[in-house]
């Protein structure tokens, strides 16, 4: 029997009407659909014979036209909404592959469909950002893993924010989550406190971080990667991290001051921004041009413990008095003068400051010495 439909074919559906012919007949017309050599008569006489078939009573003749016409172009949008209707070894084709199913049809089934139609339509070839948010607000926990595994879905940050809301205890989907191509910086430090150490490294080494943020994951867990994940963020999505970490209750007094004094300036003037409730421009005026009451002040308004005031004013006054950029040939000199200075104001401490001091920052002026 030759690859594409002929008239001997359609004669047999006519004339011997077996369930073996009629499957036999359905594997040939998704080729026969798609052909360029068809005239019009010819294209619809294919399309009535699909038609005809997607409505036979044996499950086994509809699965192989499923199998068939499922990426056929020229499949009649009406026949598919049926077929992918239809029991589960017809509609499955239909719904992981059919070009001619919309984004509206596909979610108005995945509304209401079973798990595994919910996987087939998260699991296919593109996956337009509609549909993926429609998936990870309806469907089930292994299609929404499905989806975060899928690389041609695409993925917009809300709908990854509620797959976690939706999902927080859920390995498959944090894992998925965790192993895409890239990730939003807010998406990445929430998965940060979330997952086991392994996919934590794997978040260091993958999304956008220094190499070096994989020993800050040992020395202090989230705190160290989290600052280091701003430090790969451009300034919107820095901005956006650490006002969902205010908002959380995660952006902490320690977190902070760790940033200034290891050297992540723009992370510490962005959460400073966020406490006090000023421009990130003006917190920079107040920081490095306003002398020492504009720090002072800024620092009250922030409703930071006062016992970490001189860790950040030796920060600062370093940054002020000797410039510091970013380079990494400046970090490590930039941090060895934090911590000079810190230990040389250490004497003026009250004791039970220098144990707070030890306490939360500890491994950071260590880091820094």
């Amino acid at each position: 029997m030759t690859s594409t439909l002929s008239h001997a074919d359609v004669a047999r559906l006519l004339s011997e009407p077996s369930a073996s012919t009629r499957a036999a007949l359905s594997g040939k017309l998704g080729v026969e659909l798609d052909s360029p050599r068809l005239a019009p008569h010819e294209l619809e006489l294919a399309q009535d014979i699909v038609r005809i078939l997607s409505k036979d009573i044996e499950v086994d003749v509809r699965a192989a036209l499923a199998q068939s016409v499922r990426g056929a172009r020229n499949l009649p949008r009406d026949i598919a909404l049926r077929m992918a209707e239809d029991v589960e070894a017809v509609a499955l084709p239909i719904l992981g592959q059919s070009l001619v199913l919309t984004d509206d049809d596909l979610i108005s089934i995945m509304q209401r469909a079973s798990a595994a139609r919910q996987v087939t339509i998260a699991a296919r070839a593109a996956v337009s950002e509609r549909l993926s948010d429609a998936v990870v607000t309806h469907a089930g926990e292994e299609a929404v893993a499905t989806l975060m595994g899928n690389a041609g879905a695409q993925i917009g940050e809300p709908a990854f924010a509620r797959a976690i809301d939706r999902f927080p205890d859920s390995n498959p989907v944090k894992e998925a989550m965790v192993r895409r191509e890239a990730l939003p910086s807010a998406v990445a430090e929430r998965l940060i406190a979330l997952v086991s150490r392994q996919l934590q490294d794997h978040l260091v080494r993958h999304h956008k971080l220094p190499a070096n943020a994989a020993a800050d994951l040992v020395m202090r867990g989230r705190e160290r990667a989290v600052i280091r994940l701003g430090a790969g963020s451009n300034e919107s999505d820095l901005r956006q991290m650490v006002a969902q970490m205010h908002h959380s209750g995660r952006l902490t007094p320690s977190l902070l001051v760790r940033a200034i004094c290891t050297g992540d300036l723009g992370f510490f003037e962005a959460g400073m921004a966020e406490l006090t409730g000023v421009k990130v421009e003006n917190v920079q005026i107040l920081l490095h041009d306003a002398g020492p009451n504009g720090l002072a002040a800024l620092y009250r308004r922030s409703g930071l413990p006062p016992v970490l005031f001189n860790c950040v004013r030796a920060a600062v006054d370093v940054v002020n008095d000797t410039g510091f950029n970013g380079e990494p040939h400046e970090l490590e000199r930039y941090r060895a003068r934090v911590i000079t200075r810190v230990l040389t104001q250490a004497q003026d401490f009250d004791p039970n400051d220098v144990d707070y001091l030890v306490d939360k920052l500890g491994d950071a002026l260590t880091l820094a010495a």
